[in-house]
Formats: C-alpha cells, sequence, structure tokens
C-alpha cells in the first residue's frame, strides 16, 4: 500500500467508504456510520477549509508581490478571466445541445407531464406570470389540477424557500452589485466566511499590488513573513493527504449512510430521475475527458493525455469526495505546481480566482436542468430564452460560493429568469448530491486547464 500512488489509495478509499455504508445499510449500522465514522470525514473537510483561505491569502500576495512588472499582471489577469469565461459559455452550449437532443424530461410518461403542465399552470396564473409555449391543459376535464409542491416534505420546502431568498437577494441587485461585493468591508469577517472568497483574493492581490510598489529593504520582512507562511501551510497539506485515503473512507461511508436506511433507498436514490442524471452526467465527462485535454494538448504539446490525467488525478479524486472547490484548493494548487510544473506566481493568482469564478460544471448542469424542468411541464423554451439561460448561467457562475450545492441558489436565479417556477428544484434534489460531486470534479480539472494554459503563455511553464 505504501508503494501506490496517492490518487490509486484515494480512489481506494472512494470505493470501500461506497461499500461500507451500503455493508451498513443492510446490517442495519447505519446510525453506527453516522455517529462514529461519518465525523471524521467532516473533520477532513474542516481541515481542508480552514487551511484554503490563509493559504490563498499568502500564496496571492507572495505570487503578486513577487512580480515588479505589473503589465504581466494585468495581461494574465486578462487571460484568466478570458479562459474562464470561454470555458463557462462552451461548458453551458454543450449541455444545451445535449439536453435539446436527448429531451430526457420528455421521456416521462405524458400522464405525469400533464399534470405536471397544469401545476406549472396554476402556479403561473397565480403569480400573474405569462404561460410559455406548449399545449393548455387548463380546461382538460380528464385531469385535476396537480400541484407537485405538495409532495414536498417539509425540510425540502424550507430548503426552497431559502434558495428562493437568497436567490431574490441576488435578482434585486444592481447591475454592478458583483463588483460592489468583490470588495470586502471588513477583511477579518471576510476571512471567517466561506461564501466570501473573492473579497479576500481581492484583499490578496491588492496587497501585493502595494507591496511590490515599494522597494524590497522596506518590505523584506513582510516578504518574509508572507513566504514563510505560505510554505507552512502547504506543509500542512502534505500532513493532511497523508491521511487523505482514510478521510475519503469516512467522508463517502457518512454521505450515502444518511442518503438512505436500507439497502433498497439508496439503489432507487441512485436509479431515480435516469433520464436526467445520464444527460447531465455524458455532458460532464465530455468535459472532462474530451474537452479540457483537448485544450491542453492544443497549448502544451509534450502533456499526452495519459500524462495529464495522472499528474491532476489526486485533486479530481478529492474534489469527487468533497463537492467542494474550496476545500481542494490547497491540494489542487499542489498537484498544479509539483505535477504540471506551473510556476508558483500563475498557480497562485489563477486558481484562487477559479475557485471562485469557474464554474463550468455548475454552469453545463443548470442548463440541463432548466431545460430537463421545463421539457417535464410540457414547456417549449425558445432559442431566446435558452439563450437567456446561456447568459444568466454564466453570469450566475461568477461568485458563486465554491460549496457543495451552491449550484442550487445559482438554478433559482435562472429558472426565475425564463419564468418558471423556482420551487421545481424540489425535483432534483434526491440526485443533487452525488451529480455535484462530480460537477466539483469539472470545475476543479477547468481550473488545472487553464492554469496550465496561462503559465504556457507566459513563459512559467517548466518540464516535470
Amino acid at each position: 500500500m505504501k508503494k501506490l500512488p496517492l490518487h490509486v489509495k484515494i480512489m481506494i478509499g472512494l470505493v470501500a467508504g461506497i461499500i461500507w455504508a451500503f455493508a451498513s445499510s443492510a446490517m442495519g449500522w447505519n446510525q453506527f456510520t453516522i455517529d462514529w465514522v461519518d465525523p471524521f470525514g467532516q473533520i477532513f473537510i474542516r481541515m481542508l477549509k480552514y487551511i484554503a483561505v490563509p493559504l490563498v491569502l499568502f500564496s496571492i500576495i507572495s505570487g503578486i508581490s513577487g512580480l515588479k512588472d505589473m503589465s504581466k499582471l494585468g495581461r494574465m489577469g486578462g487571460k484568466t478571466l478570458g479562459f474562464y469565461l470561454v470555458t463557462t459559455v462552451a461548458a453551458v452550449g454543450i449541455g444545451l445541445l445535449l439536453v435539446n437532443v436527448i429531451k430526457p424530461g420528455a421521456l416521462v410518461d405524458e400522464e405525469s407531464r400533464i399534470k405536471n403542465r397544469l401545476s406549472y399552470e396554476t402556479w403561473a396564473n397565480s403569480n400573474g406570470i405569462e404561460i410559455l409555449d406548449g399545449k393548455n391543459f387548463t380546461n382538460d376535464p380528464a385531469y385535476a389540477s396537480y400541484d407537485r409542491a405538495e409532495e414536498m416534505t417539509e425540510a425540502q420546502k424550507q430548503m426552497v424557500a431559502e434558495k428562493q431568498a437568497a436567490a431574490s437577494e441576488n435578482k434585486d441587485a444592481g447591475p454592478l452589485k458583483f463588483l460592489v461585493d468583490m470588495v470586502p468591508q471588513n477583511i477579518i469577517l471576510s476571512l471567517g466566511n466561506d461564501k466570501l472568497m473573492l473579497q479576500v483574493i481581492f484583499f490578496g492581490i491588492f496587497f501585493g499590488i502595494c507591496m511590490a510598489a515599494l522597494p524590497d529593504e522596506k518590505v523584506a520582512g513582510l516578504s518574509s513573513f508572507v513566504n514563510g507562511a505560505n510554505e507552512v501551510f502547504l506543509k500542512m497539506v502534505d500532513f493532511v493527504m497523508k491521511a487523505a485515503p482514510f478521510f475519503v473512507f469516512c467522508l463517502l461511508a457518512g454521505v450515502v449512510a444518511k442518503m438512505a436506511d436500507t439497502p433498497g433507498e439508496v439503489f432507487e436514490i441512485f436509479k431515480g430521475l435516469a433520464s436526467y442524471s445520464v444527460t447531465l452526467v455524458a455532458g460532464l465527462l465530455f468535459l472532462i475527458f474530451i474537452f479540457y485535454p483537448t485544450i491542453v494538448r492544443g497549448f502544451v504539446k509534450s502533456l499526452t493525455y495519459r500524462k495529464f490525467f495522472k499528474k491532476i488525478a489526486p485533486a479530481q479524486f478529492l474534489a469527487f469526495s468533497t463537492s467542494s472547490s474550496a476545500a481542494t484548493l490547497p491540494v489542487t494548487m499542489e498537484v498544479v505546481e509539483d505535477n504540471l510544473g506551473v510556476s508558483k506566481n500563475v498557480s497562485s493568482f489563477v486558481l484562487p480566482i477559479g475557485a471562485t469564478v469557474n464554474m463550468d460544471g455548475t454552469s453545463l448542469y443548470q442548463a440541463v436542468a432548466v431545460v430537463f424542468m421545463a421539457q417535464l411541464h410540457m414547456v417549449d423554451l425558445s432559442i431566446t430564452q435558452q439563450l437567456t439561460i446561456v447568459l444568466t448561467a454564466t453570469l450566475a457562475s461568477i461568485g458563486s460560493a465554491a460549496v457543495p450545492s451552491a449550484g442550487l441558489v445559482m438554478m433559482v436565479v435562472v429558472l426565475q429568469s425564463v419564468g418558471l417556477n423556482p420551487a421545481w428544484i424540489a425535483i432534483i434534489f434526491p440526485v443533487d448530491r452525488p451529480l455535484d460531486m462530480l460537477r466539483t470534479v469539472v470545475n476543479v480539472t477547468g481550473d488545472t486547464t487553464v492554469s496550465t494554459i496561462v503559465a504556457k503563455s507566459e513563459g512559467e511553464l517548466r518540464e516535470v
């Protein structure tokens, strides 16, 4: 076992955790797993999160303060945001193409879709919203009015209400609200809130620029402290990752154990919404195994398909187990620098921004899920409305919290942008968590891709 690569050990931990969860369900040990195994998985996520924020801060300050050429910083920032924007739009476009070709929502039996359509029309009429294109079943005597919201549990209703409230704040904000939100009012509060990572990044960039603008002799002590602190946090990552296979085992066992009490329920969770799940997984796997490797290969000829995945595998497996690109960030930075050969200057600038801004997997998921739910309710979205989804999903991904299920909040924004019922997010609750794990792998793979491309274009990519 000691000779196995880290990513293989993590994969063994993943599989073992799922097997344990199924076995404990069969033997009635679910509560034991939740009480005595899952806490170690939660400890793992907490350790990664408390390392992530200071590591991001010190890495950015260290990287930027070492750049005496400010024009290079501006050029690198433009490339970073440009590449992230292109990959996000491409991800949404791929999602829309797949969902329109496969039409997963149309594969459901017609009677259920008619009832769903009635539910939609009832909601639209009661809220004064114009009913979108599709056959009108309001006067059909064969079916009574049907409201899917009545099927939701109280917990689901509460979650929907919370997501709607969060989305309402975003909707009522002005067009430049995202710029205002980037600037911290109190950096101490920003450091303690996972959702304010963009403010930490802004502070780090500004602090680093000011350090670079001062003579070396005036900031020598501060520079030594920043670099030393950065090395300490990187060493913390090393220590935590030595135990990652065990922690991942505990994390996966706990996640699956919490989802159901019996093996039958576990199987039903993964079987439910099959057409939607297959469509979404196809799009996510296309991004991971075709889209990103093709881009990397186009810019870095020496980085073959096999080499690319072998080098970034630890970050991918960790992203899958944590469902958080923020929690995975310390490992992503280590993998990109040590395995891909990206310079510290580039990785410390590009990756923290990517963990906040680059949400390709989440954007593709929003596009597929919104059109799927529209198809499920016999609502035909026009080209204009689908383009609105592209724009809204792309903009919503900027600043989206890099934490599990943050995409559900953004989903509410996208549904509202095309006049659909935001409560429909309850439909995809049962399969959101496992799909969220794969979406995070896409996000992290996209981050490593863009950082490699930017490093190559800046001459900051060394041969490993």
